[in-house]
């Protein structure tokens, strides 16, 4: 009895819920720490010459940091809901790579990623309609100049309206959890590395062929500084197509 018991707190949803949100913490903690270090401590030397560097403002990176707090907890909260209906059998997760074919994981991880640009490019462009944007978005808004932590700092709505993609996907998309964990660690290094800031990392990149697809930090830190550029998440696709990429940092590109 005593063991079922265990079993059963062991699958709980505030076990789950708990869990997750310490997991999420030290996740952040770990990447966008060690990558704040890496880039903006004293004795690093920035890519970019002195002066272009901009010097990160304390107070904004503790209000960065009290937000992905909260983040975390929406996003543990999401992930306990996701667990929790796999437990009831009623999401189209999976655990056997061999249910679909080994070639479905890598399928199913690029279709997610693409998804997920989608659904991000859209509810990032209407968090900036003025109605909104004081409500879902400002948060994130307070960094002119984001650094790695700034990476998770979401107002609670829009942690909430972000989670809700995954939420979703696992009811249409069967999915292994490995593609699950690689897309949640995509989407994690990609944050942190978009929000290194402007001339963190060489000119090179992304600057090449294959950058003008993908987004990089410079990329991300004008939609920092223009609020009407550069929405994407991943690819700089629906920024081309729709008109938001700006002009100035496509002739960049190009020389």
């Amino acid at each position: 009895m005593l063991y079922k018991e265990t079993k059963l707190l062991d699958h709980s949803f505030g076990f789950y819920g708990i869990a997750l949100f310490g997991i999420i913490l030290v996740r952040y903690f770990l990447v966008a720490g060690g990558m704040y270090l890496f880039f903006y401590a004293p004795f690093r030397q920035s890519f970019s010459e002195p002066d272009l560097r901009q010097l990160p403002d304390k107070k904004l990176i503790q209000n960065d940091i009290k937000l992905s707090v909260l983040s975390a907890a929406v996003f543990a909260i999401a992930s306990a809901l996701i667990l929790s209906s796999y437990s009831l059998g009623i999401t189209r997760l999976y655990s056997d790579p061999q249910q679909y074919g080994l070639w479905y994981l890598g399928i199913s991880y690029v279709v997610v990623l693409i998804l997920q640009d989608t659904y991000f490019y859209f509810t990032h462009r209407l968090f900036h309609h003025p109605s909104l944007f004081h409500w879902v978005h400002q948060g994130h808004h307070r960094s002119h100049h984001p650094t790695p932590w700034t990476s998770f700092a979401f107002d609670p709505l829009e942690a909430i309206v972000s989670s809700l993609f995954l939420m979703s996907i696992v009811f249409i998309l069967p999915l292994h959890f490995i593609t699950m964990i690689a897309v949640l660690t995509t989407m994690t290094v990609w944050a942190v590395l978009n929000h290194l800031g402007m001339d963190r990392l060489p000119l090179s990149f992304p600057h090449h062929w294959l950058g003008k697809w993908f987004i990089g930090p410079d990329h991300h830190s004008i939609h920092h500084l223009k609020y009407n550029r550069h929405y994407g998440l991943y690819f700089t696709f629906w920024d081309k197509l729709l008109g938001t990429e700006d002009s100035n940092f496509t002739k960049k590109l190009n020389e």
